[in-house]
């Protein structure tokens, strides 16, 4: 009887350990089968980024070449441009899209300082008051982006801007290092600013610029408000049908312009091209000078 039970117990024993074992090597077996599934996963996504990333470069490399040709056709710049692209693969699928906005249908905040002599750009520093009034932001941010300018020209921040000629904000999004300006007023002006063009003019794209920035050019003064508001509506309406050179726009607006104030395209070109495969994607953004065709400005993720 105890020999029966003796074995009854030693079989009981092989049982669990044999199950133990068992499920040891499922275990095993299923992470070793995950490892190789995520593993083939990472390698396709890898593959995929590699391509997405190529045809995201393709649609920089072919705006940078047509971009001119197409603008010198057109005679003007809409201010926005959405342009899809072939695809470089046959065996892949995937989109490419590219987003050019001429810079120049925004406002350029390095002009409100000439290059030469360290002084305010009286013209555009009044004008970017106006935006700031229009986008209804404390209008003292316009001293304290020129006084940071200013300052920056005067000091050199670095020994190798000690002997520059001319200081410019690089970034936009120097403006957060500003005392006094906020993450909301930065936010706020993203939309109408930019830190490209000429150094001494703030010409802009009539054909392209939004409401704030068209009212930041019609005239100075809280008076004009409304009359400012008025035709920066009819403009927009009009130049859908017909796009303005500057003398048909002088000639709407009853205003005169100087020349460096209101033009129909610009120079510097922000191009975003977004390649998408599935739910993947690669986007560049870059800056382009035309005249050029030089790279100022290079993002990829």
């Amino acid at each position: 009887m105890i020999c029966k039970d003796y074995l009854k117990e030693q079989q009981g024993i092989a049982l669990v350990v044999t199950l133990l074992a068992l499920v040891l090597i499922t275990a095993m077996v299923v992470e070793f089968s995950y490892g190789v599934y995520t593993g083939t996963n990472n390698l396709y996504n890898w593959r995929d980024s590699q391509r997405l990333s190529i045809m995201a470069k393709s649609g920089i490399n072919v705006s940078a070449k047509l971009l001119p040709d197409v603008l010198r056709e057109k005679g003007y710049s809409p201010g926005l441009m959405e342009l899809p692209v072939e695809n470089p693969f046959e065996d892949f699928e995937g989109k490419i899209l590219l987003r050019i906005e001429d810079e120049s249908s925004k406002f350029n905040i390095n002009s409100t300082v000439f290059s030469r002599g360290n002084k305010i750009n009286e013209p555009a520093y009044k004008s970017f008051k106006k935006l700031l009034e229009v986008l209804s932001l404390d209008d003292k941010i316009a001293d304290r982006v020129t006084e940071w300018i200013r300052k920056k020209r005067a000091s050199g921040s670095s020994p190798a801007e000690a002997g520059m000629k001319y200081y410019k904000l690089p970034s936009v999004d120097e403006l957060l290092l500003i005392d006094g300006i906020g993450r909301s007023d930065y936010d706020k002006l993203l939309p109408y600013v930019t830190v490209y063009g000429p150094p001494d003019e703030f010409a802009i794209n009539v054909n392209g610029a939004g409401k704030a920035v068209l009212m930041s050019i019609l005239g100075p003064g809280d008076e004009v408000f409304p009359i400012a508001e008025g035709l920066a509506d009819k403009i927009i309406r009009f130049r859908e049908l017909t796009p303005f050179d500057v003398g048909s726009f002088k000639s709407f607006t009853g205003i005169s312009f100087s020349p460096d104030r209101a033009t129909t395209t610009g120079k510097f070109f922000t191009i975003k091209s977004i390649a998408s495969s599935g739910g993947v994607k690669r986007i560049i953004e870059t800056v382009l000078k035309t005249d050029t065709r030089t790279i100022l400005y290079w993002k990829e993720y």
